[in-house]
């Protein structure tokens, strides 16, 4: 098997006609989800559980096995190293990558060098950190089943002198005006794993470039739109869509597939968020005659920026004194809106949930309406 050499971008000779029927699905669904962030006055916050499991789940694709409430446990726990957990680090990175590449986007476009900052975000101090970590690849790699040599393997991309030349015409197909721009991102996004210009950590970096481009192209007002949810449940597809490229030149194959991946994911995500917006409008009030407290919305808040926490996490993140903030922690716990996990023991202050919104992140329904 030789390396395969892509296609140069835009596309000729797409059968449009065969995903017609899923480009007005697909943008409609997603206006839809726009339409509940665009409601929400602080989206980030709100939605920074689903952020967080947006992390989980795309690094569990590459094999990492950290839960989201490992993830948040493991947070709000002082003195624990990221060292100790390489799952959760490759995890912590993503989220922190994702958020320093939106960062970005207000002073530069998408770019090669945005790719870069991103890579050597998620390969910081994790398995993989010595393989040309933030650098575009100049040797060869290959893509198989474990213990596989280059002769036998499921795919080999573009031979490391031609990488440059490829990723130079998928940067421009990014500002490309293409006909539909969820077509493009399907094509960006395959492109971009066929090329595979990384040794490691490229099926991270590709799918963080989905919210990336629906934001800079303004079909979401935030860049929460999260779709490691459905590629993750349907991961077999995913990469037998991605391999019919290279092996049967489908591009229409996997265009029809992330166009339904959209729909559905779009629909899911609109559930959740409107599920949570509706949570936060309910606690507001609940807590507000709850507490009967002038830091009643900074409780809110406190809460809905992480669902697991630990008391002294959450009297830094609120900024209400302490002994203020122990007592409303207690009217909380009395009043059934937080779940004690863990309680205080020695100097480890106490942990604990707040399980509505945990299960809405986790997609837990039968919890939600508990």
């Amino acid at each position: 098997m030789n390396p395969y050499v892509p296609h140069t971008l835009p596309l000729e000779d797409l059968n449009w006609k065969r995903f017609r029927r899923l480009i007005g699905p697909a943008n409609a669904e997603l206006a839809r989800y726009d339409g509940i962030l665009l409601a929400m006055i602080n989206p980030s916050v709100l939605l920074s559980p689903l952020t967080t499991q947006e992390a989980v789940l795309s690094s569990r694709i590459e094999g990492t096995r950290a839960t989201l409430q490992e993830v948040l446990e493991f947070e709000c726990s002082k003195g624990r190293k990221l060292e100790d957990n390489q799952d959760i680090h490759e995890i912590i990175n993503y989220r922190q990558a994702m958020g320093d590449a939106v960062q970005s986007l207000h002073e530069r476009p998408i770019c090669l060098n945005l790719l870069r900052d991103i890579h050597s975000k998620l390969m910081d101090s994790v398995r993989g950190q010595n393989r040309a970590r933030g650098e575009f690849r100049r040797i060869q790699n290959f893509i198989g089943r474990p213990g596989a040599t280059i002769e036998n393997a499921t795919y080999i991309p573009p031979d490391p002198s031609h990488v440059m030349d490829h990723l130079s015409n998928l940067e421009k197909y990014i500002h490309y005006d293409e006909d539909d721009k969820l077509v493009q991102l399907a094509v960006i996004h395959a492109q971009f794993e066929i090329i595979h210009p990384f040794l490691d950590g490229n099926g991270r970096v590709g799918r963080i470039l989905i919210p990336l481009f629906l934001f800079e192209k303004k079909l979401v007002s935030s860049p929460m739109f999260y779709m490691s949810a459905y590629l993750e449940n349907h991961r077999d597809e995913y990469y037998a869509r991605l391999l019919a490229i290279t092996k049967e030149n489908d591009w229409e194959g996997w265009i029809e597939y992330f166009l339904q991946a959209i729909v559905e994911q779009a629909k899911i995500n609109t559930e959740k968020a409107r599920a949570i917006l509706d949570l936060y409008e309910q606690k507001k009030e609940k807590i507000a005659k709850l507490t009967a407290s002038k830091y009643s919305i900074q409780v809110v808040d406190a809460l809905f920026d992480r669902p697991i926490f630990q008391t002294s996490d959450f009297i830094e993140r609120s900024k209400i004194p302490a002994r203020t903030a122990k007592r409303l922690l207690r009217i909380l716990l009395d009043g059934q809106i937080l779940y004690l996990l863990q309680e205080k023991s020695g100097s480890i202050s106490a942990t604990w949930m707040f399980r509505k919104l945990f299960a809405i992140a986790e997609g837990l329904s039968d919890q939600i309406n508990e």
